[in-house]
């Protein structure tokens, strides 16, 4: 009878050697990033891809984030205007990705793309992915690694928890720093608020339209979400409810005692996790300010809290 657990193995060398293989082999593994655990592949294999979104139960309209070591990596994918190279020059490596035009020779497999003729693209910090990066010699499509429209993974055993078996290796090299999925831009438009902040960016920047389509991954109306109903701005728990906390809002649990922003980014998947393995019926979260990371924190509790 087959393992139902994934094999988890401690960040290091080794580690690194078996993923590298396993993905050459044109499987999937889990690896650490500084935002969430991502869900790894060879970009370049149309299989290995596909592979990732039957692990994920993705639908193929919603593409993926191409992940390579590098600047120059990604110009060879990509093509760069001035705008995109300097905010790839001020955030790289880093939790910043850039929706670009497709470079029409781009070795990336169409399913990574959607088949849009744009492709999302990042240079990580994490250690573990760079150097998986290294040891590949090739570009990872890398969503988040859980089952679709589920809580994000910060931690190995939120991987193992999502995916079970679907994932034959989880790199473990313990929390992830942002706890967020990366900022999402397309020329002066973000597409999806993220750790960097609209006031971090050197240009004016436009938020998404609600209604626009689907160009780059974490657009849907319900994602990140709990399997228990999720209720916002909840100053005290309803009966049956397991309450986050923020600020001077206490609960069963927090995102952050003393307000702070930061600290409840890096908290809030890991919190929903908690709450959604409790006895509670449902969940409540207390309301926390739509400025700085808190537009972040709210767009990915309201696209969970979406039914």
């Amino acid at each position: 009878m087959a393992d139902p657990n994934p094999r988890i193995l401690r960040y290091g060398m080794a580690a690194i050697a078996e993923a590298a293989q396993r993905i050459g082999r044109g499987e999937c593994v889990a690896v650490p990033t500084e935002t969430v655990y991502g869900l790894a592949a060879d970009a370049g294999d149309a299989a290995a891809v596909a592979g990732i979104y039957a692990a994920k139960g993705r639908p193929s309209f919603n593409p993926l984030i191409v992940h390579v070591a590098d600047l120059a990596a990604a110009e060879a994918l990509a093509v760069f205007d001035d705008d995109a190279r300097a905010l790839a020059t001020m955030f790289w490596p880093g939790p910043l990705t850039l929706v670009l035009p497709l470079r029409a020779d781009a070795p990336i497999a169409s399913l990574v793309t959607a088949g849009l003729a744009t492709v999302a693209i990042r240079v990580p910090r994490h250690r573990a992915m760079q150097a998986l990066l290294a040891a590949c010699g090739r570009p990872l499509a890398a969503p988040s690694a859980n089952a679709s429209n589920g809580i994000s993974p910060t931690r190995a055993a939120h991987v193992a928890a999502s995916l079970g078996a679907r994932v034959p290796l989880i790199l473990d090299d313990g929390a992830t720093e942002a706890g967020l999925e990366s900022t999402i831009v397309a020329g002066r438009t973000i597409l999806r608020p993220g750790p960097i902040v609209a006031a971090d960016l050197p240009f004016a920047f436009v938020p998404r339209v609600d209604d626009a389509a689907i160009t780059a991954p974490g657009q849907l109306a319900t994602h990140y979400a709990p399997r228990k109903p999720l209720r916002l701005g909840a100053t005290t728990a309803a009966a049956g409810e397991w309450l986050i906390g923020f600020g001077p809002i206490a609960g069963d649990d927090t995102l952050s005692a003393s307000g702070d922003l930061r600290e409840a980014a890096a908290r809030l998947f890991d919190a929903l996790h908690r709450a959604d393995a409790s006895d509670a019926a449902g969940i409540a979260v207390a309301p926390v300010p739509d400025e700085g990371l808190g537009v972040a924190i709210n767009d990915r509790l309201a696209r969970a809290a979406h039914r």
